[in-house]
């Protein structure tokens, strides 16, 4: 089950750099989550300063 960051995403790019499998890239207000490259191991998830990343 991947992670995915939801609509509260501030986009300060804080959890880009965290993720170890680079799934995580910049797109248009926000920042997304590659379903297909996510392994789930929530590297980002401690990162995101606004809480904005779940489990899908």
């Amino acid at each position: 089950m991947a992670h995915k960051i939801n609509e509260e995403c501030i986009n300060c790019g804080a959890c880009e750099p965290a993720c170890p499998v680079e799934a995580i890239s910049e797109k248009g207000e926000f920042r997304v989550i590659d379903a297909e490259k996510c392994t789930d191991c929530g590297a980002c998830v401690d990162q995101c300063p606004v809480d904005a990343i779940k489990t899908e």
